[in-house]
């Protein structure tokens, strides 16, 4: 049995988000740091190879610089790590995104107790369709927005977090179910892990590694293969500072009522 994450390295959008002229995101003046919703998909499957000592393999699509972050997910435990790069992938939307680490993965092999899991979604696309269209692709079922994951036998129970409630799904392996922050805490890198990172090699997977799968197709993959785009991205406007009003709800209602009329609001 393998575990194999799906992770991306995404510019950190808790500071300032710098934009290019043309209404993209300036990437090379963003920190880069691994996507939130991920790490809780890599301690998912950390959590569970502690309970059953099965490997874990975590996957990203990104430029040769992203092997840093890999190196630091090695350290808390992940066994291996696949670096899915190259010049032709470059540009790709989810749906083109989703066909590459599909066709990675496949390539790669998946076995009949196998988990894949994914984040969420990405803090710098907020889309959360690249986990389910993996699933579709590979033709596993799915169970989105897990905030709680046991595992008996060949099938996993999943806690699936709603708006208003919760449901359980069960669902037989393989599958993918995709993780949301509530899910867990991810733990540290380990000394011990930070030591050995860098002894275990990343493995790339180019365009000609993946060339010869069906779901690499030119016209399906990149900036050209991506049927959505990115029109402009932009800075929202910061938010004037809140007011907090004090007392009894009968004392505060009459100073809002106060204020309220002193802006014409009432």
């Amino acid at each position: 049995m393998k575990i194999i994450v799906t992770v991306k390295q995404v510019p950190d959008t808790t500071g300032k988000v710098a934009v290019n002229p043309d209404g993209t995101l300036n990437r090379a003046s963003m920190q880069a740091i691994t996507n939130p919703d991920d790490l809780n998909a890599v301690e998912a499957a950390l959590a569970l190879k502690d309970e059953l000592d099965c490997k874990v393999v975590v996957f990203s699509m990104g430029p040769p610089p992203a092997e840093g972050m890999l190196r630091e997910l090695i350290a808390m435990g992940v066994d291996e790590a696949v670096l899915i790069s190259g010049r032709e992938f470059g540009g790709s939307d989810t749906y083109a995104t989703s066909q590459i680490i599909a066709a990675a993965i496949d390539t790669y092999g998946i076995d009949e107790d196998d988990i894949i899991f994914s984040g969420r979604q990405a803090i710098d696309g907020d889309t959360a369709q690249v986990g389910p269209q993996i699933a579709e692709k590979l033709h596993l079922p799915q169970v989105t927005y897990a905030g709680e994951i046991k595992k008996e036998g060949n099938a996993l129970y999943i806690n699936r977090i709603l708006e208003d409630g919760y449901m359980v799904v069960k669902v037989q392996t393989p599958c993918l179910i995709t993780c949301i922050k509530e899910l867990n805490t991810p733990r540290y890198m380990s000394v011990q892990g930070i030591e050995e990172c860098f002894d275990k090699p990343v493995k790339i997977m180019d365009y000609q590694a993946l060339k010869d799968h069906p779901l690499i197709d030119p016209t399906t993959i990149g900036l050209k293969g991506s049927p959505t785009n990115i029109y402009k991205s932009f800075t929202p406007p910061v938010k004037g500072a809140g007011m907090m009003i004090e007392g009894t709800a009968k004392e505060a209602s009459g100073k809002l009522a106060s204020i309220m009329a002193a802006k014409h609001m009432i």
